[in-house]
Order: structure tokens, then sequence, then C-alpha cells
């Protein structure tokens, strides 16, 4: 029977979310309905209350979760219930043109439910990212549950669905960081953050934490950063430079998402150096370097979707990683909150007083 729960929804765009009551229906084919008992507050999850994703109202927030398997539909082999899950929003299909080359941590054709859960007037909700974790429970895809270890607690867990997935993805996965690297990290929220541990975790000998607030540089250095310069005050580039005996980095994360802060990680790099785009820009933002500088620096310029990660592979590994205390992933809960503080979590994000606030349920 279809369920009744309590979720966190944005009705219109710019107005404060509201907790209210929502219709979870039975799984069908292919889907699962899991209990939500953690759920990160992600700077996506502002971005859909703000309208900058679409302006598909009323959305279920939330997206960076962790939880138990309740019920599966039918077909559903990958998950049963009573399994501890990370949600994630990149369900593989198998049978696209990158998953038939081997590359599946880029397929062109993730799905989600397909089934709509709704408000108790029958109105259809737009799932954030196609999850909605913001709730005591969600249906999704059951191709987007990745079973962990259920001895990770679960406010730690859900942070792997998005943010910090995103950081130390960029850094290991897209940045190739290797033994020895050395590392500049633009912006250091979240994901930024989570870019540092991943270059320490990767064996970074040197790591260099760029923002303006000095609040986030400290937390950086807890992270791993070696170094933190304050772009407020001092030119990045120049400073990068400095640190790295003249040449640049070999890899620059711009965790970011502008232009200008990508024209600094695009100079900060060493010539044959690799920059990693994961800050997340918006449509407007237009780009222009010298077609000679792109030529004559060689190396790599890429961008980081998802950390190019494959939950399968990446969460159980990272989960194992925590567990055995060589990945602080806890250092990024800087508080935990119920569904009613949402909004207020939001403007403490604004004001840049959090790593990460989790709703616990």
């Amino acid at each position: 029977m279809p369920q009744q729960v309590k979720a966190v929804i944005a009705r219109a765009k710019g107005a404060p979310v509201e907790v209210t009551t929502i219709v979870v229906p039975d799984p069908g084919p292919g889907e699962a309905v899991v209990r939500i008992q953690a759920c990160g507050v992600c700077h996506t999850d502002l971005h859909y209350r703000e309208g900058g994703i679409n302006d598909e109202f009323p959305f279920l927030l939330g997206h960076e979760a962790a939880g138990i398997v309740e019920s599966v539909g039918e077909g559903v082999t990958e998950v049963e219930p009573g399994d501890f899950v990370v949600l994630n929003w990149r369900a593989v299909c198998g049978q696209c043109r990158a998953c038939k080359r081997g590359r599946p941590q880029y397929c062109f054709n993730t799905h989600n439910a397909k089934q709509k859960m709704t408000l108790l007037d029958g109105t259809e909700l737009s799932p954030a990212l196609g999850i909605g974790a913001f709730a005591e429970k969600t249906l999704v895809a059951a191709g987007q549950c990745t079973k962990v270890d259920p001895a990770a607690e679960p406010a730690v867990a859900g942070l792997l669905g998005c943010g910090v997935m995103a950081g130390l993805g960029a850094a290991i996965n897209t940045g190739n960081v290797g033994r020895g690297d050395s590392v500049a990290v633009i912006g250091c929220g979240g994901v930024g953050g989570a870019a540092v541990m991943g270059s320490r975790l990767a064996g970074a000998a040197k790591i260099i934490a760029v923002d303006i607030d000095d609040r986030k540089l400290e937390t950086a250095r807890r992270l791993g950063a070696t170094h933190t310069v304050n772009s407020r005050t001092t030119d990045p580039v120049e400073a990068i430079r400095e640190l790295t005996g003249g040449n640049g980095a070999d890899v620059v994360v711009e965790a970011v998402g502008r232009p200008e802060t990508y024209k600094q990680a695009f100079y900060a790099r060493d010539l044959a150096g690799t920059v990693v785009l994961v800050g997340v820009p918006t449509p407007e933002m237009t780009l222009e370097l010298p077609l000679l500088d792109v030529f004559g620096r060689g190396g790599a310029l890429k961008s980081s979707w998802y950390g190019d990660c494959l939950p399968s592979r990446d969460f159980p590994m990272l989960i194992d990683l925590y567990l055995q205390g060589r990945l602080d992933l806890g250092a990024f809960v800087t508080e935990t909150i119920e569904l009613d503080a949402v909004e207020q979590a939001f403007e403490r994000m604004h004001q840049g007083d959090v790593l990460r606030s989790v709703v616990v349920l």
C-alpha cells in the first residue's frame, strides 16, 4: 500500500521550503523504497529551490543520503530489504555506448524510478537528482541503491552520495593525483575540502588550498592541505608557482565554477599539468582564453562530473577506508539537524558556517 510520510519540499522559486506529507507508492519493477536515515544538505538542493536547475516545481529536495531498503519491486536483484545503502544519482544502464565501451562511470542513460511520489492532493513531485531524500522514505530506481558496510554511520555514509564523492573523485579519478604530486585546490567548501582529502589519500606531496575565507583554509589544513593561500589578499597564481619551484602544480582542482577562478587554475598548473573543473558554472557564464596558451601549455583540461565515480566500485571502497580510520569522512559533518531545520541550514551554508549540515531521521 502507498505510504504517507513527512518530507521537505520547495513549492515555488525562492520560497522557503516546508515540511509536508507526501505519498510514496509501492515499488514497481526495478524500483525500491528506502527508509532514509540521514541526508546531507547540499548546495544543489538550494539551486533547486532557487529555480537554478529547472522550473518543475514542486521539488522534493535532498539527495545526499543513506538508509535501509524497505521493499523492492519485481526483477530487483541488486539489493534486498534490510540492506544498508548509499543513494546515488548515477544508476548506470549497462547498454549505452559508454557502458558498452567499459566506461560505465560516463553512462549517458542513467535512470530513476518511473513512478512519481505525490502530495496528498495528487500533485506530482520532482525529486532532486531523481532521489528526493529529505523524507522519511523515498522511491528510487534500485540501481540508485549502493550497498555498503552497515557499520558506517548513516550521517557520514550518505555524504558519498554527492559532494564528498565529487571532490574525492575529482582528485583521484579525474585528476589522477599520484604519489609525490603537487596539487592546488581552488575553493575549499565541501567539494574542495574533499578534493584536498582525496589528494592526501592519493599520496600528494604538496597540497595547496586556495580560498577567500580563512575559516575554510583552516578546515582545509585539517583535511590535509600542506599550504594555504588567501586569494583575497594574495595572487593565487603567483603563490602556487612560488610554492612549486616556479613551475605550477601538477594538478589544479577548480571547485568554484567561475571563469575567474578557472583562469587562475589554468595558469597555476605546470606546463603539462592537469586542470580539473568540478565547480558547477551557471548557464550564462563564458570563458575566454588565448588559444595559443591552450596549445602551448599542453597537459589536460578536464571536467569532473560526480567525480567520475562508479558508485558500485567507489562507495564500498571509500566506506571501508573510513571504517579503517584512513579516511576521516566524519570531518565533513558540521552539525546534525531535523527535517524542519533545512531552511536554516541553507542560511548557514550561505554564510560559510558549515561544511555539511546533515538531516538525521
